[in-house]
């Protein structure tokens, strides 16, 4: 597989096999990655696709979706991965609420967006436990959680 200097799977013409990306990714990064994907699939009607999105710059990723809401696409890359996720208008008053309950590294990413409207696309390069936290907290500003 093709790889660019972030490790990422960068060859479109060759789909990853779960054992190669899980390769990729380590054994940190990977039970980071499961972890992450428990909370999904106990909180949305989750659907996760692997794509090839946005031209070349990216690589090979997971979408994932509850119903038909983009929640977030997670990128492979070497002992890594990044979140890029949008906080969309209608979401932005409820991530400020919760702006100062999140992350130093958090709060940077969101003021240094790729603005999109009011929102933005924020890339979370996830290095910790307590970044998935806040992840999950951004995931629910987008999508509020199953009720239980």
């Amino acid at each position: 597989m093709a790889e660019n200097q972030a490790g990422r799977l960068m060859d479109k013409t060759i789909v990853p096999l779960s054992v190669q990306i899980k390769n990729l990714l380590g054994k940190e990064a990977t039970k980071r990655l499961l972890k992450f994907e428990s909370f999904l699939q106990k909180n949305y009607d989750l659907e996760r696709e692997l794509k090839f999105p946005f031209g070349n710059k990216y690589g090979w990723g997971y979408r994932y979706s509850h119903k038909n809401k983009l929640l977030c696409y997670v990128f492979f890359e070497r002992n890594s991965f990044t979140v890029t996720i949008t906080i969309g208008k209608s979401e932005v008053h409820r991530l400020y609420k919760e702006l100062n309950n999140l992350l130093p590294k958090t709060k940077e990413l969101w003021e240094n967006r790729y603005p999109c409207g009011d929102g933005g696309w924020m890339h979370y390069q996830v290095e910790n436990e307590d970044e998935i936290c806040d992840i999950k907290k951004l995931i629910s500003i987008k999508k509020k959680p199953r009720q239980r």
